[in-house]
């Protein structure tokens, strides 16, 4: 079977380990284009491109596959093509060239969660479990043909880094299964209930202002589900900080106030209902670190006891 996968992060790259693993024949790799990372600004090549070159695979990154990349995936005559987390939307001219369909990789258990960032939404609407789902694609968004699931609980206090990197053992797994299942001729397959789909749109920054009105626990889902992108802030007596993780803790006060800012005792700022304790935090042009150990240089300025700065 001649596979052509189709994908860009570390989730992806999980994938296609575990096809070459084993033993499919994956004869080209399609992944988004080289992009600068950092403060630095260095080009840094999508992991997909470069585990596919450690095993001689050709890769191919045109920024628009539905146009430029056509008749390179024509060449490539492939019987399968497998998507994970590849960032670009398919044509039904792209779709229509392999002979067995479209397998993607899906990051929750669907219908429920379509769209590019089912895992933070996930943990940021506290949802207990998620999975995986491998469908066959189509010309909507995540709308295709459910083949096989896996569910997985979210454990308490996970990032969306964290979780994702589950996920994509899992999905890894899964994919073969189907895989396996489809060479068999044996593999369910059924159409998704429309009346039970859910959509979440594109991860943006803004998404990180917390809003100390909201009650504790959303506070830490939201914190968490944004970790490591693109990271909850909030404004504070030292500046906009960045926020990784917490705990819902006791307390009551004004929301955003600072009800505890002690480096033995840490950081804890009241929310609508109950009140946050941070347990990571990062503050601008520093690294993240506990609260305890940034209080120590850094106590609460006097008459300042709010997160939006002001006393």
């Amino acid at each position: 079977m001649r596979i052509v996968f189709m994908g860009t992060p570390d989730y992806a790259a999980a994938s296609l380990q575990a096809l070459l693993d084993a033993g499919y024949e994956v004869v080209g790799v399609f992944t988004q284009p080289d992009k600068p990372k950092g403060r630095s600004g260095k080009v840094i090549a999508p992991p997909v491109k470069t585990l596919a070159q450690q095993h001689g695979i050709p890769v191919y990154q045109p920024r628009r596959i539905r146009g430029e990349g056509v008749e390179t995936l024509r060449a490539l005559a492939p019987d399968l093509c497998v998507t994970a987390a590849f960032g670009q939307i398919l044509s039904q001219e792209i779709l229509d060239i392999p002979r067995l369909g479209t397998v993607n990789v899906h990051a929750s258990l669907l219908p429920g969660y379509r769209g590019s960032s089912p895992v933070h939404w996930a943990i940021i609407n506290g949802e207990s479990k998620t999975g995986i789902t491998t469908m066959m694609t189509d010309a909507g968004i995540d709308t295709g043909d459910i083949l096989l699931q896996a569910e997985t609980r979210i454990l308490p206090g996970e990032t969306a880094g964290e979780l994702i990197q589950r996920l994509a053992a899992i999905g890894a797994k899964l994919l073969i299964d189907t895989v396996k299942a489809m060479e068999k001729g044996n593999c369910p397959r059924a159409p998704q209930d429309e009346s039970q789909m859910s959509y979440y749109p594109l991860l943006t920054r803004e998404l990180g202002r917390i809003d100390w009105r909201a009650p504790a626990r959303e506070i830490v889902n939201r914190i968490h589900g944004l970790n490591p992108w693109p990271s909850a802030f909030s404004a504070s007596p030292w500046g906009q900080l960045k926020l990784h993780r917490a705990e819902e803790t006791a307390g009551s006060g004004m929301p955003g106030e600072i009800l505890l800012a002690s480096p033995k005792e840490g950081l804890v700022i009241a929310g609508g209902e109950g009140a946050v304790r941070i347990i990571s935090m990062q503050a601008p042009g520093g690294k993240a670190m506990a609260p305890e150990d940034f209080l120590r240089g850094h106590p609460l300025p006097a008459g300042a006891g709010h997160m939006n700065g002001e006393a």
